[in-house]
């Protein structure tokens, strides 16, 4: 505990030597946008490690120098990974609330760099096992723990902008290493593999660095509140929202964590208040959002996309990992879309529109695999590339960026970083079984795997309609309010008048303000 503590921000932060504290400061959206792509470098370790197993796993060197495993061990080596990432992001909400969400990210990529090199350098299913798990336990703490830092540092109306500015760094990656794998699968070496599997230690390390040493990455306001550090908190507002926004957010801040400490049950905040009163609620939703994004089907297409060609009548393995990259580029494109128009609709319409293009997707799936086990070698095999693309187009759309907007943004102060983490640990827990079962239970029933998500996208259609509450362009302040944790004070309003809320917040079509 007390070695976790000396490791914290205890700086003084100060305005730029060149500004004048007494002069008003426009909002920074540019330095905004610079500070959510850099601590993206979490999101896209985490895209490359979505991304990098996919052709690996399926090149028969691979599995030959790895003694020829059976489904369920190659299963187990992708969905590890899954298991140590849920444990990774549970010790966010600890670590995070010590250490501050910047340094939490620094500790992340300690683990990532380790987890690394042990897989680069493994020769054995237990080796690239060992190495799966140590850097899962780094990439479930950035999952968790980017999100978090971004809630807390952007603006209410940019805040799903924000998230999705995170999900395109993410989808690049996976886009990258798609064609990085690709590139040394055609190497005349049996180890072709490790190269990619290495290369992420240098962001890793570049984000470690970054968040320790450099004072451009500055501690949460609202973690700085909850120290009782206020001129550093309103100084690191002032940089990012100007002047103005950030008086009036600091006092909804510091009247926020005031209400929670005056609140027996929020005040000295533990894991068991997540499963009381009105925040099991809360809980339930966020770890709802959080498992569904999953079990819906991402993974069960993302991490086998070359075995899902295959099955569907692809049987050049050389054209199916060209179609595989081509996803990446998909991936890399339909995430634009949040962010030019996720903060226009509401969160739980998004949702709902997604996963209509996913039912259709995994419909033409299954129906596309049927066709190609009676009809091999037919031309029309070859359609079957186009509906992994509908897919993840309406997944990035829709559910990549919103269900993490959701899950960092609806607990109250003293609980987002225990609430983020227990709902991304529900994300990893479900793609831990998803990861598990898809080659088994495609191996069993084939083309009936793509019918069973099509049917949980149903379940989740319905999750979304009757139980999501919708959280657009509120304040991290007015959440409790919305979910009826804290009760409101006599006369006071139920929403921040417009006046107030358009010092807090920006037009999309402002992005770039002032500096």
């Amino acid at each position: 505990m007390k070695f976790l503590t000396s490791l914290k921000q205890t700086k003084l932060i100060r305005p730029p030597k060149d500004i004048d504290p007494i002069f008003e400061r426009p909002p920074n959206l540019r330095y905004v946008y610079s500070l959510t792509a850099f601590v993206s470098l979490g999101g896209f370790l985490f895209g490359w490690n979505q991304g990098v197993m996919g052709m690996i796993i399926a090149d028969e060197r691979w599995i030959s120098l790895m003694s020829h495993p059976d489904d369920w061990t190659v299963g187990f080596v992708v969905s590890i990974y899954n298991i140590s990432c849920a444990i990774g992001a549970m010790t966010i909400g600890y670590i995070a609330d010590i250490l501050g969400r910047e340094r939490s990210l620094a500790f992340a990529s300690t683990l990532t760099i380790l987890g690394a090199l042990i897989q680069a350098g493994s020769y054995t299913v237990s080796q690239m096992t060992l190495g799966r798990f140590v850097i899962g336990l780094g990439i479930g703490t950035y999952a968790a723990g980017v999100p978090l830092y971004l809630a807390e540092i952007s603006p209410p109306s940019l805040r799903g902008r924000i998230m999705g500015i995170e999900l395109m760094i993410l989808c690049f990656a996976e886009m990258v290493v798609f064609f990085v794998d690709l590139a040394f699968f055609f190497l005349p070496s049996d180890d072709w593999w490790r190269i990619p599997l290495a290369l992420q230690v240098f962001p890793a390390a570049l984000l470690a660095v970054g968040c320790v040493k450099s004072s451009w990455v500055p501690p949460s306001p609202r973690w700085l509140v909850a120290e009782e550090r206020y001129d550093c908190a309103l100084e690191v507002l002032t940089c990012l929202h100007g002047s103005e926004a950030a008086e009036i957010e600091m006092r909804e801040i510091q009247e926020s964590v005031s209400e929670e400490q005056a609140d027996e049950n929020l005040a000295e905040a533990s894991w068991a208040d997540m499963f009381r009163g009105p925040m099991l609620r809360v809980t339930l939703l966020g770890c709802g959002i959080q498992f569904l994004q999953q079990i819906t089907g991402t993974n069960a297409i993302f991490y086998y996309t070359p075995q899902l060609f295959k099955k569907g009548g692809i049987t050049d393995p050389t054209i199916a990992n060209i179609a595989t990259s081509g996803i990446g580029v998909g991936l890399f494109l339909s995430s634009w879309i949040p962010i030019l128009y996720y903060d226009r609709l509401g969160r739980k319409t998004w949702f709902q529109v997604g996963l209509v293009g996913m039912f259709v997707a995994l419909l033409g799936i299954a129906t596309l695999q049927r066709h190609a086990e009676s009809h091999p070698g037919d031309p029309k095999n070859y359609a079957i590339i186009a509906f992994p693309f509908l897919f993840f187009t309406s997944f990035n759309m829709s559910w990549s960026s919103g269900s993490w907007a959701y899950a960092a943004e609806i607990f109250p102060n003293s609980l987002r970083a225990k609430g983020n983490a227990l709902c991304t640990a529900s994300l990893w827990i479900s793609n831990f079984i998803v990861a598990q079962v898809t080659p088994p239970i495609s191996t069993a029933i084939s083309w009936g795997l793509y019918l069973i998500l099509a049917a949980i996208n149903v379940l989740a259609f319905f999750f979304v309609r009757y139980c999501l509450v919708e959280t657009r362009g509120k304040t991290l302040e007015e959440m409790a309010h919305l979910f009826g944790i804290e009760e409101k004070h006599p006369g006071e309003d139920d929403e921040v008048s417009p006046e107030r809320r358009g010092l807090l917040q920006s037009e999309p079509a402002d992005d770039v303000a002032a500096e």
